[in-house]
């Protein structure tokens, strides 16, 4: 190519190598899981959410570094807040260093906020978060509203996935047998 010939942008060499192409193709980078909500309640419905965080907050979750378990969320004011999550400490940071366990803005749609809001008073409803991720670049939250699961309905839950996870094991057997056959 002579200098100064106009090259259209599709045909121009893309930079960054492969780094870039995952950072920019919309994949979730899981930080954090609340397996146990998912265990202690049955989920009617989940959002995806924005975090309002400190730059030594943003710094620990790249470290891969947080906790979700004690979390819940609450509607207050016509703003969802995160409560309880621990966000540790970022090890390089200074006197600048925020709260492990601050409470965080959470960034929705106020039709969003509203529907949450009402459904959360409701008998036994409640928001609890499922995940902490990197979309895009920025910090994300899942969060859902769920409803407290009774004693035997955990026991069902197990039962069933126990299930599940035998009848896999005994079709991928005969499917062994059959190949070796």
């Amino acid at each position: 190519m002579s200098k100064g010939m106009y090259v259209p942008k599709e045909s121009q060499p893309k930079q960054g190598g492969a780094a870039s192409a995952k950072a920019k193709d919309g994949k979730r980078k899981i930080i954090a899981q609340n397996k146990k909500a998912r265990h202690d309640y049955a989920i009617i419905d989940t959002y995806e959410a924005g975090l309002v965080l400190t730059g030594t907050e943003v710094k620990s979750l790249r470290q891969g570094r947080a906790s979700l378990a004690d979390g819940f969320v609450q509607i207050d004011g016509n703003e969802a807040w995160l409560h309880n999550a621990h966000i540790p400490e970022y090890s390089q940071g200074s006197w600048t260093n925020h709260a492990a366990r601050r409470k965080r803005k959470l960034l929705l749609h106020r039709e969003e906020i509203d529907k949450l809001a009402v459904k959360s008073e409701e008998t036994g409803h409640t928001i609890v978060p499922l995940a902490l991720y990197f979309k895009d670049g920025r910090a994300k939250a899942e969060i859902a509203l769920a409803r407290g699961k009774k004693e035997y309905d955990k026991r069902q839950t197990l039962r069933e996935k126990q299930d599940r996870r035998e009848t896999d094991r005994a079709i991928a057997a005969a499917k062994r047998k059959q190949r070796g056959a």
